[in-house]
């Protein structure tokens, strides 16, 4: 696998220039500026870069794994106050903007502090008026401020936030924060989450907007230092050219969860680490549009032969039982543990609590023998289709 991947690379690398003027996924025209945006280099380029030596690298892991927002699991509680009426109405894509805000927090020690930071709406479906009022945000924070705070090392983190301004859609944010403990259970080569509860303040008014639970996601280069490597975007990658135990791993967490709102081919809510062997590894992220989260607003894609997301649908290569059984004992030896952290979630009302625990059941009984496996995983397996 590792020299199919260095072969494309090289051959890849020769048509850079042609690459470079390739249509630009929809993910990559949100980070460009909608006039005159500079040239953007071939993603393959990176590829090339060279590494630096062992002592650096494992500096680099060492550091990310002991970032201080993803040591403790308590919600963490925070007053953002900002211009939410300005921020909510920037819908568009290709915007840039950000909008001044100032994070206020009490550390371990009951001392408070605040943080100026600059706030910029992200993401696609709950970026949408008709899907959520409150955007999803991405916080970028000052370095000269956050030495000694909780977020001492981050330049930004992704904020997913309560969408609309309802009791009930907390619940909706507890689901898809346990999508990130529970794979984390099974794998490392998975993103970390912290849960939080915020308090947004309109900062003209300084009136209270609403007090909801929250998600801050672990930075995509922290997941690529964790895992020795670095995040790489290359479009149009196949089954093939990754890791075969990490993605076997990948697709049956995904269908564990209920996700298929995925891609590898258009680098849609996976990250790719590349490691120095030149192994390529991919880390999903982005579950709320799944069965185990189950919004309002989730609805499959029309081209999948599933009605609700809450069906689910294998969307990963065809493989045998045995090379499928290495995956899924691992999730196997994680289940009661899995059982565990949604009851010790609080948090969850008791009839979420036991509609995620039976969800969990129908995947455990796919996966339970070479049987099960063979039936739901092998048997008419056909190659998903490139989308």
């Amino acid at each position: 696998m590792t020299t199919r991947l260095a072969l494309k690379t090289m051959s890849l690398a020769i048509v850079a220039i042609a690459c470079a003027t390739a249509p630009v996924p929809r993910a990559e025209q949100q980070k460009t500026a909608p006039a005159a945006p500079p040239p953007k280099k071939s993603p393959y380029l990176k590829m090339s870069e060279p590494w630096p030596d062992a002592a650096v690298l494992q500096a680099r892991r060492t550091d990310a794994e002991r970032r201080p927002i993803f040591q403790k699991t308590e919600p963490l509680a925070f007053t953002l106050a900002a211009d939410f009426k300005l921020i909510n109405k920037d819908r568009k894509p290709e915007s840039t903007a950000r909008y001044p805000g100032l994070l206020s927090m009490t550390d371990e020690r009951g001392r408070e502090y605040t943080l100026h930071v600059r706030l910029s709406p992200r993401g696609h479906l709950r970026r949408m008026a008709r899907t959520c009022e409150f955007v999803p945000l991405r916080v970028e924070f000052m370095p000269e401020e956050i030495s000694g705070t909780v977020f001492e090392g981050q330049t930004n983190l992704k904020l997913g936030a309560h969408c609309q301004d309802d009791k009930a859609f907390d619940q909706y944010v507890l689901r898809e924060y346990l999508t990130y403990p529970l794979f984390n259970l099974v794998t490392p080569r998975s993103f970390r989450a912290r849960l939080a509860h915020g308090t947004y303040v309109d900062a003209k008014t300084q009136k209270t907007v609403t007090t909801r639970y929250a998600i801050f996601l672990e930075h995509e280069n922290d997941v690529a230092r964790r895992l020795g490597g670095r995040d790489v975007q290359l479009p149009r990658t196949e089954f093939k050219d990754f890791h075969a135990e990490t993605l076997n791993t990948m697709m049956l967490f995904e269908y564990m969860i209920g996700n298929t709102d995925f891609s590898l081919w258009a680098n849609h809510n996976v990250v790719f680490v590349l490691d120095p062997e030149r192994t390529l590894f991919p880390v999903p992220f982005d579950f709320d549009l799944t069965g185990l989260a189950h919004p309002p607003y989730a609805i499959p894609d029309r081209r999948f032969p599933i009605r609700s997301v809450s069906d689910r649908l294998y969307r990963g290569p065809c493989r045998t039982v045995d090379e499928l059984e290495t995956s899924a004992a691992l999730f196997r030896a994680k289940r009661s543990a899995m059982t565990s952290l949604i009851d010790g979630t609080k948090e969850l009302e008791s009839q979420v609590r036991g509609e995620m625990k039976d969800y969990l059941d129908g995947f455990f009984r796919s996966i339970q023998s070479p049987t099960s496996i063979k039936k739901q995983f092998v048997d008419g397996c056909k190659p998903a289709p490139t989308m």
